[in-house]
């Protein structure tokens, strides 16, 4: 009954808000007119008074949609003539289907007749077992997880001299003398940053299932976890360095320290097989120096001005060469698409954008030749065909521009165009550099959805502990390792030989050691 009351309350605001909207559209037309009349009555030309009544328009309608319409960068696609845009058509649902589970274990359950029923109901004779022939049927069961104590006897040996006692080795422990098992800590951390789990409801969790614990003794032994893997984690930061390119991307953070809530940030470098994360109390052009040290390469980012100002800043006042920074298309893309709902004409950008995504994936898709071959060919790609869209591009920006008011969305769309456009156009003259940057903003997911579910750190050590299993995860599944796996034998090699560093991807290769 709630829920059905809200969904009416909600389509109640829906109609209320257009209702709204085409009212103040009918006293802005009202307006036009008006402006109009007294910009004639007074022998002044009314255009740059009608742009800007225009630019009122956009920002009401805009902060309408985004207040009433869902989020998407989706847009209908344009008629054959290319005039008018027709919705898609919704793909019909086929469902999902089983699926293939190879990495479940496979149990035989056998069901027989009650033995009053193994009688044949024509003749009254006793049914036999027609061996080698059943109706199977797979059903996918759960076994609930459970907490044991499980109590290590070390046995001691002595010899009959009574000058040598000797005792066997016991489990790897995470903390000397403590009572909480290595896969205990795997479990809560992986819950925590890989499962989004607060420690709190893992603790009603677990006393469903009959454990007793509280908060601090699932922190104390994620934080023991971190002390061992601390020096993996701070090599995963060169590694990620050591790529020609890499992507950059900041995210809002939380720190509810002494009763006070600050805003904070969550810095990403990335490459294909690795993600590093650094929680800073900034998003500064000093902070971004934290998370890209003096790197050298190609930096891809949206066109947030700390990264422009770092590479200045490094360039003049410490005399190195800076890295070079390439920019996203798809931020660009964004902001055309946020336009495009009062300029029709932002359709033609977006379809060469499109252009330029659908050569990517072409070259992508049909390419099975080794790296250097596939990469040479996406350079010719781009010179012969990617150029010539780019061109086109800039010059509809340069016509459109001249009409557009700088502060309407298609005005601003088209400043930010211009503003980056060295960093736009650097990936034609490198195969390494993505289109956008998106597969970093990717891996801001699961910060994101961390932070919704346990609101961020409640002390700087905890931004460095969630920085450290973020950053760990999230590699390992980039590398195809399960994190549990990962996490455990890094643990445990640490545990065994303290400060030994263990990535994501020495689990792939063959141990020689």
């Amino acid at each position: 009954m709630v829920r059905v009351q809200t969904e009416t309350n909600i389509e109640i605001l829906r109609q209320t808000a257009q209702l709204l909207e085409a009212e103040n559209a009918r006293l802005h037309r009202r307006l036009v007119e008006l402006t109009r009349a007294l910009a004639l009555a007074h022998g002044s030309p009314a255009t740059q008074l009608e742009l800007e009544i225009r630019h009122l328009q956009e920002e009401l309608a805009q902060r309408t949609r985004a207040l009433f319409e869902r989020s998407s960068e989706k847009r209908p696609r344009p008629s054959a003539d290319g005039q008018q845009a027709i919705a898609e058509p919704a793909a019909a649902r086929v469902g999902h289907g089983p699926r293939e589970q190879q990495s479940l274990p496979l149990v035989e359950a056998v069901h027989k007749l009650d033995v009053p029923d193994q009688v044949c109901p024509k003749c009254g004779g006793d049914l036999q077992v027609w061996q080698g022939q059943s109706e199977d049927a797979d059903e996918i069961d759960v076994v609930e997880r459970c907490f044991r104590i499980v109590r290590h006897k070390r046995q001691k040996y002595r010899c009959q001299c009574m000058s040598c006692v000797e005792t066997a080795m016991g489990p790897p422990k995470l903390i000397p003398g403590g009572r909480y098992s290595v896969d205990f800590a795997i479990a809560v951390a992986v819950g925590k940053y890989a499962d989004h789990m607060p420690l709190a409801r893992q603790v009603t969790q677990m006393a469903r299932q009959g454990l007793r614990v509280d908060s601090q003794t699932l922190w104390d032994q994620i934080f023991a976890l971190h002390r061992h893997l601390l020096p993996s984690y701070e090599a995963l930061h060169p590694q990620v360095l050591s790529h020609p390119v890499v992507g950059a991307d900041e995210t809002t953070w939380r720190l509810m320290e002494k009763g006070q809530t600050s805003k904070w940030w969550v810095w990403a470098v990335t490459c294909p097989q690795a993600v590093c994360y650094r929680i800073l109390p900034s998003r500064s052009a000093k902070a971004a120096a934290t998370i890209l040290g003096q790197y050298r390469g190609i930096v891809m980012a949206d066109g947030y001005g700390a990264y422009a100002a770092l590479q200045k800043e490094m360039a003049q006042h410490h005399n190195t060469v800076a890295f070079e920074l390439a920019n996203c298309w798809a931020h660009l893309r964004r902001k055309l698409v946020e336009a495009e709902a009062h300029y029709p004409v932002v359709h033609e950008a977006l379809g060469l954008i499109g252009k330029l995504y659908t050569i990517e994936a072409a070259i992508r898709q049909a390419s099975s030749s080794p790296p250097a071959e596939r990469a040479a060919r996406l350079l010719e790609a781009r010179h012969t065909q990617s150029a010539p869209i780019v061109e086109a591009i800039r010059q509809w920006l340069t016509t459109q521009g001249l009409a557009a008011l700088p502060q309407s969305a298609l005005g601003k769309a088209i400043g930010y165009a211009f503003g980056l456009w060295p960093g736009l156009t650097k990936f034609l003259t490198n195969p390494a550099i993505p289109l956008d940057n998106n597969y970093t903003e990717r891996e801001m997911r699961a910060v994101a959805v961390g932070r919704k579910n346990h609101y961020g750190s409640r002390s700087l050590r905890g931004t460095q502990v969630a920085a450290t299993f973020y950053s760990l995860i999230e590699s390992a599944k980039l590398t195809g390792v399960n994190p549990v796996t990962y996490l455990r034998e890094g643990t445990l090699r640490a545990i065994a030989n303290p400060g030994t560093v263990t990535l994501p991807g020495d689990l792939l290769q063959p141990d020689t050691g």
